[in-house]
């Protein structure tokens, strides 16, 4: 499986937004957390952050097909934790070891040390990947409604 990153630009924004609702729909019906979820996002928070310096978008393509986006918030700074916020797959792309190979890539790229991210306590699955990929648990939980606690990871 040979995945690569690759940099999104200012006009691929309107296609990151309708993937990000099309990945995050399944996870917004479970749990309905309408002021959290990236299902209910807006471009102009999309494009704010593609906007911030320390942000980088890129889309996660297996065979130059776009399965996935991940978003990378690197401050380059040597002390504050990069970030991962979102990683998603396409549904029908899920389970096939993209959004491992993504996050190898994304460490690669930026460093593989001093990384945070965050998810969904309940969704089993990505707490599994994350572990499995180095992160641990930061002690640090939020209760977003009676259905969904959100976990904070980090990675040294």
């Amino acid at each position: 499986m040979d995945i690569k990153l690759t940099k999104a630009k200012f006009e691929d924004l309107d296609t990151i937004l309708q993937m990000q609702k099309e990945a995050f729909a399944e996870l917004y019906a479970k749990y309905q957390d309408t002021e959290t979820s990236p299902a209910t996002e807006k471009y102009e928070n999309i494009l704010f952050r593609f906007n911030q310096p320390e942000t980088t978008y890129y889309f996660i393509t297996a065979d130059n097909v776009k399965v996935g986006v991940i978003r990378i918030v690197d401050c380059k700074d040597g002390v504050t934790r990069k970030r991962i916020s979102p990683i998603f797959i396409m549904p029908e792309y899920r389970n096939q070891g993209y959004a491992q190979q993504a996050i190898k890539e994304a460490e690669r790229i930026h460093g593989n040390q001093n990384w945070k991210l965050d998810t969904i306590l309940q969704e089993e699955g990505n707490c599994y990947l994350y572990e499995k990929l180095g992160y641990h648990q930061a002690g640090k939980t939020e209760q977003i409604n009676d259905k969904m606690t959100i976990v904070f990871y980090e990675k040294d």
